[in-house]
């Protein structure tokens, strides 16, 4: 006689023999006894929980020939028992819907569903896995479903619902098997093994049934597997059996995780090893043991949560009061977090090891924050931060004023006019730039030759903003239309030609991010219309100073020279913008030392060479290429200046006067 495996075997063969389904089973047997019978059942559930024996014990019922009606209670004596059990019944068709997917296999199903049945009352078509069928052949399968023949009856068996068309769910009476309970199971499992003579402990038996996880076929066929060994079946073996780490193991890792001892812990892993365990597996059952450990410590009396023996359970729990729920959590984490490089990872050994040193207490410290009077006791040694696109320039360079202004020149200074130079003591972490102050002038001196040095040099900040405008296409229109007349590192005030101003306002939101890129940090940003006294070009092109003119030589940004303290700034106040000296006026400025701060700058000062070493071609190239960008043309050019009065210029563009003024 051949082989018969122990799932097959002790099949259930009635309503009765069911495990764990009693509901089900209760609701199936009142409806047969009261012979309402429904056209077509819908059984879904877990693997392993008794849907397809449940769709033959129904057939049994509605065609057992001992009785001349359904009965909840078949024979399983009869030819057609009996057949229905070993699938040669010629009325019961199980069909596997993964290998009859398709609208033509349903189409054959429903013109033999139009026959009568050969032998039973009834014809039974047990579709298993019936959410693999397309959507064609379910659609197919409607009107037959609902409206069947009177001897025909549809089972259709899956293990995924959700795959299944809500318009053949409607159509059908739905049983959910649910995962047997754990004593139900242990109890079947003992009285397999007593009717087989298998020596297994019950340590062994509640283990099988814990890890089929609620699947009766998967634990009858691991005990099937352990009759197998001689003698007495212990859980070491089940372990074993099924390729994972042992409770021993993985309580002896747990407790050199616990004590912070790197070399048990490595010395442990390389055991479990040995033995032929797969790094991905001691993962995953060191987290499932960590996931016991956290309900050992939150709640010690469900021990039917968890799938371990009574004596492992124990241990936990005492392992448990050490640890804090915190740290079991932030292990599971690190575990969760580590299971899928080592998925990918070449060397998952390597990083199984580094995984599980991770977990050591010693490895958890977290740095504590610095209290607040810790915060303000430390002296301030670190430099002030600067915008991200500039930095301190190197030293001070002549360069060609052909070169692209890329970025402004300094510069945030302080000035002391009246003391020595003194020593600047360390610079807060965030220096707040303010206004400076205004400009000491000769008290001999008329008021009208006072020059006012800007803190900024306006024209390189205006064009570092003008490179960082977006878009593009506005940046020359707003280069020759406005200039920037004020800038105290929080305000900015540009003025506009009255002809343009209108449309300007609408620039506003795109200046005001140029400046936020810039430097780094919010501008407000303010325009106005611009004036005889605030013309675009005597901002834009400060006049060079003619040789009669008293000049100062450029101060030249020094970190090594003695530097002075900073004094405590007014309020800021914005200072009235004066206008540019006469050329024939000498300026008078004072001689003391400049306390200057690194400025934020990623290029030194330009040095403005005069504008008159331009060749007369250099000056026609350039206004040509100024038509051209405007849809203009050239209508009188001299050697002195260019004149753009008379220009033709697209219909979106106001004609305007040019305030180029070359010397």
């Amino acid at each position: 006689m051949s082989y018969e495996p122990l799932h097959h075997k002790y099949r259930p063969k009635s309503f009765a023999e069911l495990v764990g389904q009693e509901a089900i089973t209760t609701t199936l047997t009142n409806a047969i006894s009261s012979a309402k019978i429904a056209p077509a059942y819908l059984f879904t559930g877990p693997r392993g929980t008794g849907k397809t024996s449940s769709a033959r014990i129904l057939a049994k019922s509605l065609n057992c020939l001992k009785s001349d009606k359904p009965t909840p209670i078949p024979c399983g004596v009869c030819d057609i028992c009996q057949g229905i059990t070993k699938g040669y019944s010629l009325d019961v068709i199980e069909i596997d819907a993964a290998s009859n997917t398709g609208v033509d296999n349903i189409r054959e199903l429903i013109e033999k569903a139009q026959f009568a049945p050969v032998q039973c009352r009834y014809k039974v078509y047990v579709i298993d896995e019936c959410h693999m069928l397309s959507t064609a052949a379910f659609n197919a399968l409607l009107k037959t479903l609902e409206e069947p023949p009177k001897y025909v009856v549809f089972v259709l068996a899956t293990t995924d619902p959700q795959r299944v068309l809500p318009t053949i769910i409607s159509r059908c009476q739905r049983f959910d098997f649910r995962r047997i309970h754990l004593e139900a199971m242990v109890k079947h499992l003992g009285a397999i093994a007593s009717k087989e003579n298998i020596n297994i402990c019950l340590d062994a038996v509640t283990l099988v049934a814990q890890m089929s996880q609620g699947g009766l076929r998967d634990a009858e066929s691991l005990l099937d597997q352990l009759a197998l060994f001689p003698g007495e079946v212990i859980p070491d073996q089940v372990w074993d059996l099924v390729g994972s780490v042992s409770e021993k193991d993985l309580l002896a890792l747990l407790d050199a995780i616990t004590q912070d001892n790197a070399e048990i812990v490595l010395d442990s892993t390389r055991q479990i090893l040995d033995r032929g365990r797969e790094p991905l597996t001691i993962l995953q059952n060191v987290a499932a043991f960590y996931r016991d450990l956290l309900i050992a410590k939150t709640a010690p009396n469900r021990q039917d949560l968890v799938a371990c023996t009574q004596q492992t359970w124990t241990t936990l729990i005492n392992f448990a009061h050490k640890l804090d729920i915190t740290t079991i959590l932030r292990g599971q984490q690190h575990l969760r977090t580590a299971e899928v490089q080592l998925k990918n990872t070449t060397q998952p050994r390597l990083w199984l090891e580094v995984t599980l040193l991770g977990l050591l207490p010693s490895a958890n410290i977290q740095p504590q924050a610095l209290s607040v009077s810790q915060v303000l006791n430390t002296p301030a040694v670190s430099p002030p931060s600067y915008p991200a696109a500039f930095s301190p320039p190197p030293a001070y360079t002549q360069t060609n004023h052909n070169s692209q202004i890329s970025s402004p020149t300094p510069a945030y200074t302080q000035k002391n006019h009246n003391s020595a130079p003194q020593t600047v003591s360390s610079p807060a972490p965030e220096p707040v730039y303010t206004p400076p102050p205004p400009a000491v002038t000769n008290p001999t001196a008329p008021a009208q030759e006072v020059v006012t040095e800007s803190q900024y040099d306006l024209t390189q900040i205006w064009q570092q903003v003008l490179a960082n405008l977006q878009p593009p296409s506005r940046r020359e229109m707003l280069r020759q239309m406005s200039n920037l007349l004020d800038f105290n590192g929080a305000l900015a005030r540009i003025a506009i030609k009255q002809a343009w101003y209108e449309k300007g306002k609408s620039d506003l939101p795109i200046i005001t991010t140029a400046f936020q890129q810039t430097f780094q940090r919010h501008i407000q940003v303010n325009l106005e219309k611009a004036t005889s006294s605030t013309s675009t070009s005597a901002a834009r092109n400060p006049p060079q100073r003619d040789s009669n003119r008293v000049q100062q030589p450029p101060t030249i940004p020094s970190y090594n020279q003695p530097q002075a303290t900073p004094q405590p700034t007014p309020a800021p106040v914005r200072q009235p913008i004066q206008a540019p000296p006469t050329r024939n006026e000498p300026v008078v400025t004072n001689s003391a030392p400049v306390q200057t701060l690194p400025p934020p700058l990623t290029q030194a000062p330009i040095s403005q060479a005069p504008m008159s070493t331009w060749d007369n071609d250099e000056v026609a190239k350039a206004a040509k290429s100024l038509a051209n960008f405007f849809s203009g043309e050239i209508i009188r050019l001299t050697d002195d200046a260019m004149d753009f009065t008379d220009a033709t210029v697209s219909p979106d563009v106001e004609i305007y006067e040019s305030d180029y003024d070359y010397d």
